[in-house]
């Protein structure tokens, strides 16, 4: 899954690792601090919503900015140029918006404590179960995934075993949420935001200045790889090949609608921030704020990539040794001084652990609040779930061990993720979409409209795709088309299912379908929350617009 140059290591020194153990000292303080707050299981599974804000916001991009992500969007950029910013201001920041401002009320309103329980009080126990399951297997595959990727690049880099890469790093993850929770694991998250930052902010502005700054970048790239490495929709006409595999047909609906925003309104990991926040206006605001952050880190993931498509010969080509993923590793070894190298090591190990420590915490949630609780054992005081919590946070950290080498046969460590996207995160979309704002879905609509959805996308993948019935480019092409082919099958099945069962009663349906209100909607705006640059519109149309303008210069 991942693959780095045989004999890569980096020239670290005492100071270096002196940063490192600094950081592990300052993650577990963060997380015993954050105990003494832990008093009930909605405290310790959603920080009590108490959160403000800025600090949900943080932990929203944060959650999201993992190790595989640094490693696979540079990789991405490397490899196909300006064209990863996609990712960014078409494949996530319209998703967020949306979250904000359409979906944060439905969550937060109706007080639920996940993503699954929405679905629970919109259909009926079968499609609660059935996306509680899906939800609690895919979060533990993606943290298995940013803790083998931990293991592969530390040995690479470090030298160290991977065995201790992921000992050490699992134990830091489980010992900061066992103890602190949801909100150790959020504080954390606010703190590994600025430690990524100060990690790629260097390896940017050095390896600009090795290169010719950014004229003498766009000039090479020009000479070695052509104008369209330096355009974002060059090439994409349908029909038209090009390196990326997909069109603008596929790029917006694939990536741009149905990935996207399946991934960023479904996918608890992300949600759980915004529902720990303090009210209902903090609660919208988090995934409004993590939106501008997350615009601008497209270039402290594409610049990197595009650097190392200058200064690294041979990297991604066949028999270079080099693979794309080698991008960062070999940017930090090849430009940044001990010390910097350092923060650098830091960054990415928390990149890791962040990612992580957001699939574990949602994990944890789901499986006691939504599996345990209501399926296994129901009715116990709260104290009892406060421990079985404590104790499923243990298992999901063992258990993403063992899911980890799930993933090996990826050679591109995004790919690997989107493709659970598109099988998980989709088909809980389409169902959720269509049930938040067609009031005439009915209670067994949902689950059939899961199960149909993920069974689409694997088809699509593993047979159509994989045993060449249809030839699509890439693995990141076949992740957009199964994407829309989850969408459109699961919507049909609802709809079909629809028109032959009972839908639910417009009674229980409130505060859950759009147009229909909840009691938790109209709860008084807190003091400063009026403020007019705290107003959910205007930030959320604020990043969709700047998000726009972002694309101009790479556009021609």
């Amino acid at each position: 899954m991942i693959t780095l140059a045989a004999g890569l290591r980096l020239p670290t020194n005492g100071l270096d690792y002196a940063i490192l153990a600094i950081y592990f000292v300052v993650v577990l303080g963060i997380g015993f601090a954050a105990r003494r707050s832990v008093k009930t299981s909605l405290d310790f599974f959603l920080s009590g919503r108490s959160l403000p804000a800025w600090v949900t916001g943080l932990a929203f991009v944060a959650a999201n900015l993992g190790a595989t992500e640094i490693l696979g969007m540079a990789a991405t950029g490397a490899q196909y140029g300006v064209a990863v910013v996609h990712w960014y201001w078409i494949g996530a920041i319209p998703a967020m918006v949306f979250l904000g401002l359409v979906m944060m009320p439905f969550y937060y309103g109706s007080r639920v404590r996940s993503v699954p329980e929405f679905l629970l009080q919109r259909f009926d126990k079968s499609a609660h179960l059935l996306s509680s399951v899906l939800f609690a297997f895919a979060a533990i595959l993606i943290a298995g995934v940013n803790l083998y990727a931990l293991s592969i690049v530390v040995e690479a880099l470090l030298g160290w075993p991977q065995w201790v890469a992921i000992v050490v790093a699992g134990l830091f993850v489980l010992a900061y949420i066992t103890v602190g929770g949801l909100s150790s694991a959020i504080y954390n998250e606010v703190l590994q935001f600025f430690v990524i930052l100060a990690a790629l902010i260097p390896i940017c502005v050095i390896g600009l200045k090795r290169v010719g700054g950014w004229d003498g970048l766009t000039s090479s790239l020009e000479k070695s790889h052509g104008h369209s490495f330096l355009t974002a929709w060059d090439g994409t006409g349908v029909g038209e090949p090009n390196a990326l595999g997909a069109n603008w047909l596929t790029i917006i609906l694939g990536l741009g609608f149905v990935l996207s925003f399946g991934y960023w309104t479904t996918n608890f990991a992300e949600v759980q921030r915004a529902l720990s926040a303090k009210n209902l206006s903090a609660a919208q605001r988090t995934p409004l704020i993590a939106a501008y952050p997350k615009m601008f880190i497209a270039f402290l993931v594409m610049i990197p990539g595009l650097v190392a498509a200058v200064a690294i010969p041979g990297i991604g080509r066949e028999g270079s040794g080099l693979t794309y993923n080698d991008a960062i590793p070999l940017l930090m070894r090849d430009l940044l001084p001990n010390g910097v190298l350092g923060i650098a090591v830091t960054g990415l190990l928390a990149a890791f652990m962040a990612g992580m420590a957001a699939n574990v915490s949602s994990f944890n949630t789901v499986f006691t609040s939504d599996i345990w609780a209501k399926y296994v054992k129901t009715g116990r005081e709260d104290r009892y779930y406060l421990r079985f919590g404590r104790l499923v946070t243990a298992i999901g950290v063992l258990c993403s061990i063992g899911t980890a080498f799930l993933a090996a046969s990826f050679n591109n460590i995004m790919g690997y993720l989107q493709t659970l996207f598109s099988f998980f995160n989709v088909p809980m979309f389409v169902v959720f979409i269509i049930g938040m704002f067609w009031k005439r879905a009915s209670m067994k609509s949902g689950v059939w409209g899961l199960v149909a959805g993920t069974t689409a996308a694997m088809v699509n993948y593993f047979w159509i795709y994989k045993q060449g019935i249809i030839a699509i480019p890439t693995d990141q092409g076949a992740n957009f088309v199964s994407a829309i082919v989850a969408f459109v099958v699961g919507a049909v099945v609802m709809v079909v299912v629809t028109l032959f069962t009972q839908p639910k009663p417009a009674a229980e349906l409130a505060g859950l379908v759009y147009g229909t209100r909840s009691p938790g909607l109209d709860e008084p705006p807190a003091k400063g929350d009026d403020a007019w640059y705290r107003k959910p519109a205007l930030l959320g149309w604020g990043a969709i617009v700047l998000a726009a303008l972002c694309y101009v210069p790479y556009s021609f």
